[in-house]
């Protein structure tokens, strides 16, 4: 099944619905992070929520940053997205990996831990980006971004986030889901709509049994005057990095820091954290942006 990304209203408007499968995304980004099965799948979730999250954003030159870290082993989740549905993203410790826990679920919650935060940054162009934070509820991370638009935003939702990771450590199949009650939404209908999430199967499950994202949806909301508003977008796991970017991050690090670097007389390599991508300076090219400056 492609990967895509659906907008929808239900209920007359009551209910908004962003939902996507992301499979060759999250498989992308564990095969460039060489991730441990946890962790792909931690990892996956963040990827995934990142590209729902994302494709809310108005303007293409916007940005919209996921980040959790709770103490836990695999250090720190961050993910960056776009409005097109684009993603890039990284965990701190790509070998993090735990026992199953006691669901026999990959333990996400286990190698995240709850010592920390959930922000979302969205960047969009303003003096100041707009942070918002919350507390780690379950380190779960579909969870944690349900209690961050409860809490954060005033908006109750359910988000649904799934990483099936194969025996060979691909990923089998991946994909979420955010619904939100919009403001004046009947309350009983929240009700429902929770009802029918805890009877229906996970959204792995759904998509392993070659169900669309539409069928899944359309699934979820029957006989509730589904609208399905734009079916246009393809997730896709994308790094901007370059050269140029590299080195304006080199040049913002200020003289005195840069001149350290450029007195050890040595050549520099430097990763994207986002694409393992590796960039060389000569001492030289240092000594260039130095006088930059």
């Amino acid at each position: 099944m492609k990967d895509k990304l659906i907008k929808a209203l239900a209920k007359e408007g009551q209910i908004r619905i962003i939902a996507a499968i992301t499979t060759e995304t999250v498989n992308e980004a564990v095969k460039i992070h060489k991730c441990a099965p946890t962790a792909s799948a931690a990892l996956g979730r963040m990827v995934t929520a990142g590209v729902l999250m994302g494709s809310t954003l108005k303007s293409e030159k916007d940005t919209l940053t996921l980040q959790i870290s709770g103490g836990g082993i695999a250090k720190n989740v961050v993910v960056t997205s776009y409005s097109n549905a684009s993603v890039k993203g990284y965990i701190g410790n790509p070998k993090a990996d735990l026992e199953p826990n006691s669901k026999g679920k990959l333990d996400v919650g286990g190698i995240i831990g709850k010592q920390g935060n959930l922000s979302v940054i969205r960047d969009m162009g303003l003096k100041e980006p707009y942070v918002g934070q919350v507390p780690i509820y379950t380190g779960e991370i579909g969870d944690d971004i349900a209690y961050y638009y409860t809490v954060s935003e005033q908006t109750p939702s359910a988000v649904g986030l799934g990483v099936l990771v194969d025996k060979d450590l691909s990923v089998k199949c991946s994909g979420g889901f955010i619904i939100q009650m919009l403001p004046g939404s009947d309350e009983m209908l929240a009700d429902i709509v929770t009802y029918r999430l805890q009877e229906i199967p996970s959204i792995t499950e759904m998509i392993l049994k070659g169900m669309s994202i539409e069928e899944i949806i359309e699934y979820i909301f029957e006989d509730m005057d589904l609208k399905i508003l734009d079916d246009t977008l393809t997730p896709k796991y994308e790094c901007n990095c370059s050269k140029e970017r590299v080195e304006k991050a080199l040049i913002s690090l200020g003289k005195e820091q840069l001149n350290e670097i450029y007195k050890e007389g040595k050549d520099e390599e430097i990763e994207c954290h986002f694409c393992d991508k590796k960039y060389k300076f000569t001492n030289q090219q240092i000594g260039e942006l130095l006088k930059q400056i």
